[in-house]
C-alpha cells in the first residue's frame, strides 16, 4: 500500500514538471509572431502548409476590362484580371476601383530580396506608418482562391493575413483560417516567387508597366523598414477596356 502511495506521488509529480515545462514552451513559442498576426505581408519563409481547393490545369482568360494604376511620379502599371481563375477577388477589386478605393494609397511595402511591391491599404492615406500593411475594405474577406498558375515576373495576388496564436483580446487564426482573409491588398512579384505558389491567390498580371514596377521596387526606403521614402502614391486606379492594350 504505502509502495503504491509513493508511485502515485512520484507519477503526479512528473505529470506536474512535464505539464510546466509544456506550458513554458507554448509561451515562447507563441509570443514569436510576427506584429501580433495582423500584417497582410508576405513572409516567403513561412510554410502555411498547402489548401485543398486548388484549381489545377485552367487556362487563365482575361477579363474584357484591365486595371490601370497612375502613380503620380513613376507612370502606370496595367494589369489584366483572371476572372475564370479567381472570380471573387477579381469582382472585389473591380468593385473597389470603381468606388475609387485604391486612389490616394501607396505602395507601402517594396521587398528586393522577396521581389515584391505591395499596396491597397486604406491605411496608408493616414500619416501613421505602423499601421500600414493591417488595413482592410469595409466588405468581408474573400475566401481563397488559389491554382497551380506560378508566382513569376508580372504575377499579381492578393496579399493575406498568416496563421497567428491568440493575442490579447484577438483569437488564434489556423493556418486554414488564415487562407480565406484576402479583402483589398494586393502585390507583384517581380521575379519567380515559388514559395507563394497555390498559397497565395492569384488574380491577374502585369501586361504594361513591368518596369515601372521594378522601378519602385528599387526605390529607397525608410531605415529599417520595407516602406518607401518618399511614398510612392497611387494617383488613381481605373477600369479600362482590355482591347485597348496589346
Amino acid at each position: 500500500m504505502t509502495g503504491g502511495s509513493k508511485i502515485r506521488c512520484d507519477f503526479k509529480k512528473s505529470w506536474w514538471t512535464l505539464f510546466v515545462i509544456c506550458a513554458l514552451l507554448a509561451l515562447v513559442l507563441g509570443g514569436c509572431g510576427k506584429d501580433g498576426g495582423t500584417s497582410k505581408d508576405l513572409d516567403a519563409d513561412a510554410d502555411p502548409g498547402m489548401p485543398t481547393n486548388i484549381k489545377t490545369g485552367v487556362k487563365p482568360e482575361p477579363d474584357a476590362e484591365v486595371a490601370v494604376i497612375e502613380t503620380n511620379d513613376y507612370g502606370k502599371i496595367v494589369i489584366e484580371l483572371y476572372p475564370n481563375i479567381a472570380p471573387k477577388m477579381v469582382e472585389r477589386f473591380k468593385k473597389l476601383i470603381s468606388e475609387r478605393f485604391y486612389d490616394g494609397t501607396i505602395f507601402h511595402r517594396i521587398d528586393p530580396e522577396l521581389g515584391i511591391i505591395q499596396g491597397g491599404d486604406p491605411l496608408s492615406k493616414d500619416s501613421d506608418p505602423s499601421n500600414d500593411g493591417t488595413g482592410d475594405s469595409p466588405y468581408p474577406n474573400v475566401p481563397g482562391e488559389f491554382s497551380d498558375l506560378p508566382y513569376e515576373r508580372g504575377t499579381v495576388g492578393a496579399a493575406r493575413k498568416g496563421a497567428s496564436p491568440a493575442f490579447g483580446s484577438r483569437p488564434a487564426l489556423t493556418e486554414a483560417q488564415a487562407f480565406d482573409t484576402a479583402n483589398c491588398q494586393f502585390y507583384v512579384t517581380l521575379k519567380r516567387q515559388a514559395a507563394f505558389d497555390k498559397k497565395y491567390t492569384v488574380f491577374g498580371k502585369v501586361i504594361e508597366g513591368i518596369k515601372v514596377a521594378e522601378i519602385i521596387m528599387g526605390a529607397p526606403v525608410r531605415e529599417g523598414t520595407e516602406r518607401p521614402d518618399p511614398s510612392i502614391s497611387i494617383k488613381t486606379v481605373t477600369l479600362q477596356p482590355r482591347a485597348n492594350f496589346p
